[in-house]
């Protein structure tokens, strides 16, 4: 239980990849704040299994004001936050010439924007302990671009050089930032691609198969638990001098 009497604050923790890491590190003692517009109770009802605390706040990301409610919040019920995962994000996939503009601003609030206010509201408290972990969900698509997915790539491109940043700017202290850079992980971004494929004519599998074929060569989705367990070991001692690193957890993907 080497998280006890840490709370851990994870954007988009209703279900996919936020749910996985926040059932890790409630499992290993931590008090968990839950956020996103997925069926929270549900996912409140999975943690309340550990001896931690559960909490829950609706705030809106694409918005400064609520992720200021949010950090408010943090403070009011549990003190403070001692590990941040960002974790939130949206997707669009269209070519360039064709992308909304208006998808291009709420991708890059979410994804991006959205990291950088949570990110300076946690690091007050964290610098004055001085203890505490940021962990960025990025992407494989933070090193590499994909067909379609300008506002996506750049934004995740945006928050590996911000972990860096933030790495440089906390490298005398106790506060530790840096990055999961996950392949295909089954979330319901990627689901909506697979179901995209189906209404092509392809059969599930197929669907599936021919999704991880064009990228990770494990033919394997990466999960939420294995993502879970590598943000509980940024969170060990072990991990002290594991600073700005771009940690890629992609079944070979950027090794091609």
């Amino acid at each position: 239980m080497m998280l006890n009497g840490k709370t851990a604050l994870i954007t988009g923790s209703t279900s996919g990849i936020g749910l996985g890491i926040a059932e890790v590190l409630a499992r290993n003692g931590a008090s968990v704040i839950l956020n996103g517009f997925g069926d929270w109770q549900a996912a409140a009802e999975q943690l309340a299994r550990h001896e931690g605390r559960v909490g829950y706040h609706a705030a809106d990301l694409a918005d400064p004001a609520q992720i200021e409610a949010l950090f408010d919040y943090a403070r009011r019920e549990f003190g403070r936050v001692d590990i941040l995962v960002n974790n939130a994000g949206i997707q669009h996939v269209a070519p360039l010439q064709d992308f909304p503009a208006e998808r291009w601003d709420a991708i890059l609030a979410l994804n991006l924007s959205a990291v950088f206010h949570c990110t300076r509201l946690a690091l007050p408290d964290m610098r004055a302990q001085d203890w505490g972990r940021i962990i960025n969900i990025a992407s494989v698509h933070g090193s590499v671009g994909s067909l379609g997915k300008a506002a996506y790539v750049a934004a995740k491109h945006g928050v590996l050089g911000l972990t860096k940043v933030v790495a440089l700017e906390t490298a005398l202290s106790g506060v530790t930032c840096n990055a999961l850079c996950p392949g295909w992980v089954l979330t319901p971004l990627v689901q909506r691609q697979i179901d995209a494929r189906i209404a092509a004519g392809e059969s599930p599998e197929q669907a599936r198969t021919a999704l991880l074929a064009e990228k990770q060569p494990s033919q394997a989705f990466v999960t939420p638990q294995q993502l879970g367990e590598l943000a509980l070991f940024l969170c060990s001692s072990a991990a002290q001098q594991v600073r700005g690193a771009a940690w890629n957890i992609d079944g070979g993907w950027l090794a091609q």
